[in-house]
Parts: structure tokens; C-alpha cells; sequence
């Protein structure tokens, strides 16, 4: 989907690509997955879930704890 204006914070292209082929385009539905199925992603690196891990965190949210 590009074209589309993500929520989320500057990442690189394969981790956007990942988040959107995941169908997540906003931050807060980030609140709804555990940090470990997104580490699963293809294209998703230790940076990019730092950087979301601190985006969620600007917003007083985090990923889900189960």
C-alpha cells in the first residue's frame, strides 16, 4: 500500500513492508501484538521493534503482554 501515510515512526523499508504486509498501518494497533510475532516478520530487526517499542511508548501504549 504505498502511498499510504503510516503512523508509524522512520523505519526502514523492509520493516514498513513488513507491518503492512501484516495488515498493521497505524501504531496503536501495534497494542494488539506481542513483540515476539512481530520479531517474526521477515524484514522486522531488533531496531525497528526498539524504534516502535519507544513510539508505543511517547503515546503511554505498548505491545501486548498476553
Amino acid at each position: 500500500m504505498s502511498g499510504t501515510k503510516s503512523e508509524f515512526p522512520k523505519l526502514a523499508k523492509p520493516a514498513i513492508r513488513a507491518l503492512e504486509s501484516a495488515g498493521l498501518f497505524r501504531l496503536q494497533q501495534l497494542t494488539e501484538v506481542q513483540e515476539e510475532e512481530l520479531a517474526k516478520l521477515h524484514g522486522m530487526g531488533p531496531k525497528a521493534i526498539e524504534q516502535l517499542r519507544l513510539a508505543l511508548l511517547e503515546k503511554g501504549w505498548q505491545f501486548n503482554k498476553k
